[in-house]
C-alpha cells in the first residue's frame, strides 16, 4: 500500500466507545483504520462513517490488514474488554507489527496489567500506553478526557491527535501525558472511585429532599437546574435535573421513580478501596459509597429485613418528618452539605494518587490532572477548576481541606452540613457519603484523637508499644500485671524488656 494511502492510526475494537472515539478522530482529520474481530462491526463503523459526514475511516477485517494499513510509526488504540481479551488482541496484532510501533490500551484496565505489559512490549520492541478515556459514549464521540501514562515517546507520537480529539477547555484539551508506568490507568481509576462519591452525595441529597423536605421531581428538577447555576455546576448534577424530567413511558409519573434500586459497577471503584487501604490513605466517602453499592444489590434482603423490624415495632418516621421541614432552608442546607461532602471526596481521591505517585514515583501534576477532568469526563465540574488553582498556589499541598480558599468554605458550610446530616440520622434516612466526609473533616481537623486510648489497648494484649507526648522514645507498659501504680518503661535497643521498677508512694 502506498504511503499516502496509509492511515494516520488504527482502532480495534469497535463496540458503542470504540465505535464513537474512531468517528472523532477521523472527524478531526485524521485518516483512522478500524478493525473488529465481528466483521459486522466493521460494516456498522463504515456505514456511521459514510452517514456522519465521509469520514476518513478504513475498515479492515484481518490483523494483518489492519496493522499494514497504518503508516510507521503505527499507534494503534485498542478499546476492548480489561483483561484477558487485551492480551488477545495485543498477540494478534503484536505478530504483524513492528519495532517503533505503539499500542494504546484505552480500556479501564488494572494499572498492574499495564505495567506487565509495557514490559513484554518493550521485549518486543514495542512502545505502549495505558490510556484512561471518561466521558462515556457522548464523551468518546465528540470529546473525551484522556489520561495516556506509558512511554512518553508513544505519547508524543500521537500527541497532535490526542489534542485535537479530547474535549476543549478554556485553558487548553483535556489530555496531558501523565507519566511512567500505569500511571494513566492508577488516575482514571481513581476518577472513577471520585465519581462513585459524587453520585452518592447527590443520591443522598435526593433522598433527603425527597423524603425529608417532601419535594416532587418536578420541584427537584427544578433545584437540580439551579444549583447547576453555581458552585456544584457539573455534568452528574446536570444529568440529575433532567432525569428527574422524563416521564415513565410505560404509565403514569416519573421514570425515575420505576428504576429498580440496585446499582451497577464494572471494578474500579473496588480497585480504589483496596488502593486506599494498601496505601494507608483514608477514602471513606469513596468506600461508603462502594458498600452502598454492594448494599443496594440486596434488594430481596432489604424488603425482608423491612417487614421483619416493622413486624418488631420500628416505625416509618420517615413519612412524618416533612410537615414539620422549612422547606426553603433544607434546600439550601442540602446544597452546602452537598458542596462540602464533595470538597472531602475529592480530597480523598488526590491523596490516594498523591501516595501512589510518592511509591512509584510518577510525579504526578495534581493541577493539571484537575484541569484535564474539567471537560469531557464525567466528573467535570466548574469545581475542578478552583481544584486546579489549589494545588498550582501550592503543589505540595497537604489535602484539600487545608487549602485556604475550601477551608473557609467549609468552615462557613459545616453548621448547614450537621443540620443535614443530624436531621437525616432523626428521619431514618442513610446518608453514608455524607457522614463519611463529615466525620472524615471532624477526624482531620482535630489536633488530638482518641487514638491514645487505642494505642493503648493495643499496648496491653499485644505488647505493641506506645509513644508519648512528654518525652520521645517507645515504650510499653505492663498493664494487667501489676496491681498498684504503674510505670512504663522505656524500649531498649537491644529489643529486650529491662525488669520494670515501682514507683514509691
Amino acid at each position: 500500500m502506498e504511503a499516502s494511502a496509509l492511515s494516520r492510526i488504527g482502532l480495534a475494537g469497535l463496540a458503542v466507545m470504540g465505535q464513537n472515539l474512531a468517528l472523532n478522530v477521523a472527524e478531526k482529520g485524521f485518516p483512522i483504520s478500524v478493525y473488529n474481530r465481528t466483521t459486522s462491526k466493521v460494516d456498522e463503523t463504515l456505514d456511521r462513517a459514510h452517514r456522519e459526514g465521509q469520514l476518513p475511516l478504513t475498515g479492515h477485517y484481518t490483523p494483518r490488514d489492519f496493522v499494514l494499513s497504518i503508516q510507521r510509526p503505527r499507534s494503534v488504540i485498542i478499546l476492548v474488554k480489561a483483561g484477558s481479551p487485551v492480551d488477545q488482541t495485543i498477540a494478534a496484532l503484536s505478530e504483524h507489527m513492528s519495532p517503533g510501533d505503539c499500542i494504546i490500551d484505552g480500556g479501564n484496565e488494572w494499572y498492574l496489567n499495564t505495567e506487565r505489559r509495557i514490559h513484554e512490549a518493550s521485549q518486543k520492541g514495542l512502545l505502549y500506553l495505558g490510556m484512561g478515556v471518561s466521558g462515556g459514549e457522548e464523551g468518546a464521540r465528540h470529546g473525551p478526557s484522556l489520561m495516556p501514562g506509558g512511554s512518553f515517546e508513544a505519547y508524543n507520537n500521537i500527541r497532535d491527535i490526542l489534542q485535537k480529539v479530547a474535549a476543549q477547555v478554556d485553558d487548553g484539551p483535556c489530555v496531558t501525558y501523565i507519566g511512567e508506568g500505569g500511571s494513566g490507568n492508577f488516575v482514571k481509576m481513581v476518577h472513577n472511585g471520585i465519581e462513585y462519591g459524587d453520585m452518592q452525595l447527590i443520591s443522598e441529597a435526593y433522598d433527603v429532599l425527597k423524603h425529608v423536605g417532601g419535594l416532587s421531581n418536578a420541584e427537584l428538577a427544578e433545584i437540580f437546574d439551579e444549583w447547576n447555576k453555581g458552585e456544584l455546576e457539573s455534568f452528574l448534577v446536570e444529568i440529575t435535573a433532567d432525569i428527574f424530567k422524563v416521564k415513565d413511558e410505560y404509565g403514569e409519573g416519573e421514570l425515575v421513580d420505576k428504576i429498580l434500586d440496585k446499582t451497577g459497577m464494572k471494578g474500579t471503584g473496588k480497585w480504589t478501596v483496596q488502593q486506599a487501604a494498601e496505601l494507608s490513605v483514608a477514602a471513606p466517602t469513596i468506600a461508603a459509597s462502594l458498600d452502598c453499592r454492594y448494599l443496594s444489590g440486596l434488594k430481596e434482603e432489604r424488603e425482608k429485613a423491612a417487614k421483619v423490624l416493622k413486624e418488631a415495632g420500628l416505625k416509618d418516621e420517615v413519612q412524618n418528618v416533612g410537615v414539620h421541614v422549612d422547606k426553603k432552608r433544607l434546600i439550601d442546607d442540602v446544597r452546602q452539605a452537598l458542596y462540602a461532602s464533595k470538597i472531602c471526596s475529592y480530597a480523598q481521591g488526590m491523596n490516594l494518587l498523591r501516595s501512589k505517585s510518592n511509591e512509584k514515583g510518577w510525579n504526578l501534576n495534581f493541577g493539571e490532572l484537575a484541569r484535564i477532568w474539567k471537560g469531557g469526563c464525567i466528573i467535570r465540574a466548574v469545581f475542578l477548576d478552583r481544584i486546579k488553582k489549589a494545588y498550582q498556589r501550592n503543589p505540595n499541598l497537604a489535602s484539600l481541606v487545608v487549602d485556604p480558599e475550601f477551608a473557609r468554605e467549609m468552615v462557613q458550610r459545616q453548621a448547614a452540613w450537621r443540620r443535614v446530616v443530624g436531621l437525616a440520622i432523626s428521619a431514618g434516612i442513610s446518608t453514608p457519603g455524607m457522614c463519611a466526609s463529615l466525620s472524615y473533616f471532624d477526624t482531620y481537623r482535630r489536633a488530638r484523637l482518641p487514638a491514645n486510648l487505642v494505642q493503648a489497648q493495643r499496648d496491653l494484649f499485644g505488647a505493641h508499644t506506645y509513644e508519648r507526648i512528654d518525652r520521645p522514645g517507645s515504650f510499653h507498659t505492663e498493664w494487667t500485671k501489676l496491681p498498684a501504680r504503674l510505670v512504663p518503661v522505656l524500649m531498649q535497643s537491644s529489643n529486650k524488656w529491662p525488669t520494670p521498677s515501682f514507683m514509691a508512694d
